[in-house]
């Protein structure tokens, strides 16, 4: 006994490959593809405009004023060096108070 197996008619039949006759163009398929160029932008605030400034100068100075610690010696080895124990208490506390908060 044999019997005709139909399928779905051509219509209802749908594919991602063109339709015979319809070759795609690699330019089309390209265009197709591609996203439209996007611009970039950056503003800056003045904050940051003022930090990137503050980061060239400081780095172009060296990290240790030499003239300063050359002064801080001679001034320990004549003797003439005043230590204040409340400014550093005080500016200790400061400290403190601005890692806390």
């Amino acid at each position: 006994m044999t019997q005709k197996i139909d399928g779905l008619p051509a219509a209802a039949v749908r594919g991602t490959a063109p339709a015979l006759g319809q070759v795609a163009r690699a330019g089309d398929a390209r265009k197709a593809v591609e996203a439209p160029a996007a611009a970039d932008s950056l503003r800056l605030t003045g904050e940051a405009t003022g930090l990137q400034a503050l980061q060239r100068e400081l780095s172009t100075r060296p990290a240790v004023d030499e003239a300063r610690v050359q002064a801080v010696r001679d001034a320990l080895a004549s003797g003439s060096y005043r230590i204040d124990p409340e400014v550093i208490a005080s500016r200790m506390l400061e400290l403190d108070a601005q890692l806390a908060g």
